[in-house]
C-alpha cells in the first residue's frame, strides 16, 4: 500500500516545530509493510492543504492520504474544510470511529473535527495533530483500512471476511 502523509501545522511548515504526528505515522507505515511515497508539512491554510490532497490523490502515485493536525475548534484548524472540498464521496464511519475509540480515554477526542472520503481511488483521512492522537486513530486504521483499499481499488468486491 502507497501511503503519503501530509502534516498541517504553521509552526511545522515554518521549520518551528518537529513533525512528531507524521514521525509516528511513517513509523506505524513501515512496520506494517506499507510504503511512504510523499510526505509533507504544509500551514494551516485551506488553499495549500486541498491543493496538495488533490495532487496527490488525481497522481494516482498513493493509495491513502492521512493528514495529521489541523482538526480542532480553533480558528486555523480547517483541515476538515480543505478535504471537504476535495472530496468525492465521504466515509464517515472512519472519522466517527476515530473519535469513538480515543473518548472513553481521552474525551476531548470528541472535539476533533476530522472527516475522511475518498477522490478517485485514493482514500483519505484526517488524523488528530497530537502524537497519541494519531495513534489511536491508527490503532483504528489498522482493523480496516486493508480492506477499504482492497475496495476502492477494486482488488476486491464483496464484504466478506
Amino acid at each position: 500500500m502507497r501511503i503519503g502523509i501530509l502534516t498541517v501545522s504553521d509552526l511545522g511548515a515554518q521549520g518551528r516545530r518537529d513533525d512528531t504526528s507524521g514521525d509516528a505515522i511513517l513509523s506505524w507505515s513501515t512496520a506494517l509493510g506499507y510504503e511512504v511515497v510523499v510526505r509533507s508539512v504544509v500551514a494551516d491554510d485551506t488553499g495549500l492543504i486541498a491543493g496538495k490532497l488533490a495532487r496527490w490523490a488525481d497522481s494516482g502515485t498513493v493509495d491513502v492520504i492521512l493528514t495529521t493536525g489541523g482538526t480542532g475548534l480553533t480558528a486555523r484548524d480547517v483541515t476538515p474544510e480543505a478535504t471537504t472540498t476535495i472530496l468525492e464521496r465521504a466515509a464517515p464511519g472512519i472519522a466517527e470511529a476515530l473519535r469513538a475509540r480515543a473518548a472513553p480515554r481521552f474525551p476531548r477526542a470528541w472535539l476533533s473535527r476530522g472527516v475522511a472520503g475518498t477522490r478517485g481511488k485514493t482514500l483519505i483521512v484526517n488524523l488528530p495533530g497530537s502524537t497519541g492522537g494519531v495513534k489511536d486513530g491508527l490503532a483504528v486504521l489498522d482493523d480496516i483500512l486493508d480492506h477499504a483499499v482492497e475496495l476502492l481499488t477494486g482488488r476486491r468486491t464483496d464484504h466478506s471476511r
